[in-house]
């Protein structure tokens, strides 16, 4: 009983040591940064202190604006990432099982992939308006390259020898393909997966500072119209912290299906 007690106490202090560890830089450039804007090394017109940043949170969270924006940019992200997942991924497998899909898709392929999806803004509001299309365009087109380019190296990795021996025992392709070759590619697939989520999220960010209403790209670029820096720091906090926690639920995923 005391062996066990004592293991619980180890993993526990290994816990905790770990928590501190992590959050530790953070906190202390939170606490120089209130101390510089305290003692007024740091004017508020230049950068709000972490205190003024929370209290602007409050006040923005009690009158709905900042749940607006975010439901507005996260759902913008899903929607255009779950299209280029859906496209990069059929492509990926199609590309990587055929050889004359593979050098029938490859010029038009390696000539958009260079392309910075910024670069398509522009072209997307001439062909689509200002509205939701061409938004979600904008973010398909910056998550869409990672993830099938991840997914044709992740199934060209495959070992040649499970390929022979389907042929031997006349395995069905569909079956092969289902069995074999998608949970073979899959780790690569994942990585594609969270690269083009945190483009997707970026892409998101740039189109509606162009052309939004609402969203974490609008809230930046009002922030900055009416200077107002706390505004504009508060929105690439929530950025960054909504971009993370997304991040996180992939690796959560990887994880879970490493691990089945």
């Amino acid at each position: 009983m005391e062996e066990l007690l004592q293991q619980v106490s180890d993993k526990l202090k290994n816990r905790l040591i770990f928590i501190l560890k992590y959050f530790a830089l953070s906190a202390i450039i939170i606490a120089i940064w209130e101390y510089a804007s305290l003692s007024g090394h740091l004017p508020p017109y230049v950068l709000p202190s972490p205190s003024g940043i929370v209290n602007l949170f409050v006040k923005y969270m009690s009158d709905g604006s900042l749940i607006k924006h975010m439901l507005a940019s996260m759902w913008r992200v899903l929607m255009g990432f779950t299209i280029a997942a859906v496209v990069a991924i059929t492509l990926g497998v199609l590309i990587s099982l055929s050889k004359n899909f593979e050098v029938f898709t490859r010029m038009i392929l390696q000539v958009l992939k260079p392309i910075p999806p910024i670069a398509w803004i522009p072209i997307a509001i001439i062909w689509l308006g200002i509205a939701e299309p061409s938004k979600i365009f904008i973010i398909f087109i910056g998550a869409v390259f990672p993830i099938l380019l991840n997914t044709v190296d992740g199934i060209k990795q495959i070992d040649g020898r499970f390929w022979e021996v389907s042929r031997t025992f006349e395995v069905p392709y569909a079956k092969f393909v289902k069995k074999v070759v998608i949970p073979g590619a899959l780790p690569q697939i994942l990585t594609g997966l969270k690269i083009g989520l945190n483009n997707a999220w970026i892409c998101v960010v740039a189109s509606e500072m162009i052309a939004a209403t609402k969203g974490i790209g609008y809230m930046l670029m009002d922030g900055r119209s009416l200077a107002q820096p706390g505004k504009v720091v508060l929105a690439m906090l929530i950025v960054g912290i909504i971009g993370k926690l997304m991040e996180d639920a992939l690796r959560f995923v990887e994880r879970k299906v490493s691990y089945n």
